[in-house]
């Protein structure tokens, strides 16, 4: 049966989820009720190639869960599969998306321990941003009963990165120093929260000034990423830091190195610096790859210096490493029962905005996670923008980066 107590929250003022313990089988007593909305990518470029549409409604495999999705996080790392700017970009149309929260509507055969009616958040190997996804159970995870569907999309990829890229990783102990990129965003602020849970971690912060308000008190030391930081972070460390966490890539590689002290850690996890505009820029390419230090074991010898690579969808979907990942979890799910942690929303989006939604992300403008909100209305002025066409999400080209005319949804703050 359904579970009860699925308390809206005050981030889930804009979310119509007031009644998450109705059966699921009623649904289907409607004409279409095999099919569901998402958002499908036709092409690789920019965001004229998105569109929500009509699709077929998944059903579950063996092991599998599926759920009727509340809302769904957007990331950094789904613009850059938008322009194909990744290895082994996916084939086309595809949903895009890899993490969602919601309502088990049904469970595939030999699938424990969940049952219809449980509030879960989930990792999905695209196919994330839809009205219902199938995925595998180890994929899958309870939420706490204080938590709301937004939280639990801005939850699952952001801290359990941060907290494995800090602690698997880095070893972080009491007394030690990280310097993190993109502070104001999801991971960057899950990063912060983390150190917060162990004594004496100085946090060097680096993050556009439009955010330092916002995020001003949630690190040690703030500095804008238009300045030489490198000349402010030595000035207050001379020694240098223990871990640089870089979602940048290009010229900060050599700057986090340089940092570095002696058995310090630096984590790339990210190659932000190659989207600079709304389609694939070979040019961004060839420059990050450029500005690259070439490293030298031998100089890593020397310096006793670590680097290192972090991709959580990699651990989950190449490596195999789902049972590392539910550990993770679970330590991070006493920490928000602790209230130690916190998921940062930025804004709620209907999938309907999706164009404005990861406008908001190219800009750097967000600070904490933006998800997309499954069941909220679209506001008239987006919702002709992104409408559906036909389940491959074909339509007439669109005159591109006219988004600028177009009135923003009000934010979460």
């Amino acid at each position: 049966m359904a579970k009860e107590g699925a308390d809206m929250t005050e981030e889930t003022q804009f979310m119509i989820d007031t009644n998450p313990g109705k059966e699921p089988e009623h649904v289907e007593s409607s004409g279409d009720a095999k099919e569901m909305r998402a958002v499908v990518l036709a092409g690789f470029g920019g965001l004229n190639k998105l569109r929500v549409t009509k699709k077929a409604m998944p059903e579950p495999h063996d092991g599998e869960v599926k759920i009727r999705v509340k809302a769904c996080g957007l990331n950094f790392l789904d613009l850059m599969v938008r322009q194909g700017s990744i290895d082994n970009p996916p084939k086309l149309p595809i949903v895009p998306g890899f993490e969602c929260s919601g309502i088990v509507e049904s469970v595939g055969e030999n699938t424990a321990g969940f049952e219809i009616g449980d509030r879960v958040m989930a990792f999905v190997n695209y196919n994330a941003w839809a009205e219902v996804v199938c995925t595998p159970a180890d994929f899958v995870y309870k939420m706490p009963e204080e938590m709301s569907f937004a939280e639990a999309a801005a939850f699952s990829l952001n801290f359990v990165a941060a907290y494995m890229m800090l602690f698997e990783v880095a070893n972080l102990r009491e007394g030690m120093s990280v310097l993190v990129h993109s502070a104001g965003g999801g991971v960057g602020q899950a990063v912060a929260q983390l150190c917060s849970t162990v004594p004496n971690v100085t946090v060097f912060g680096i993050a556009s000034c439009s955010k330092h308000a916002a995020i001003r008190d949630s690190v040690t030391h703030l500095f804008d990423r238009n300045v030489d930081y490198m000349q402010e972070v030595q000035k207050i460390s001379p020694e240098g830091v223990d871990i640089v966490l870089d979602c940048l890539c290009g010229e900060n590689t050599a700057k986090g190195l340089t940092l570095l002290r002696p058995l310090g850690t630096y984590i790339l996890y990210g190659a932000s610096n190659m989207v600079t505009g709304e389609t694939k820029s070979f040019f961004s390419f060839a420059k990050s790859w450029w500005q690259v230090e070439k490293v030298n074991p031998i100089k890593l010898y020397e310096e006793n210096k670590v680097i290192a690579g972090f991709s959580l969808l990699n651990l989950l979907f190449k490596h195999g490493k789902c049972n590392l990942v539910k550990s993770v979890m679970d330590k991070l799910l006493c920490l928000f029962d602790q209230k130690k942690i916190k998921p940062v929303v930025d804004s709620l989006w209907a999938l309907e905005e999706v164009k404005e939604a990861m406008q908001r992300i190219h800009d750097r403008g967000n600070v904490g996670k933006l998800i997309l909100d499954v069941e909220k209305s679209p506001t008239p002025l987006m919702a002709s923008d992104s409408t559906e066409t036909s389940e491959a999400g074909e339509e007439e080209e669109e005159p591109e980066g006219d988004n600028d005319s177009k009135e923003r949804m009000p934010f979460i703050h």
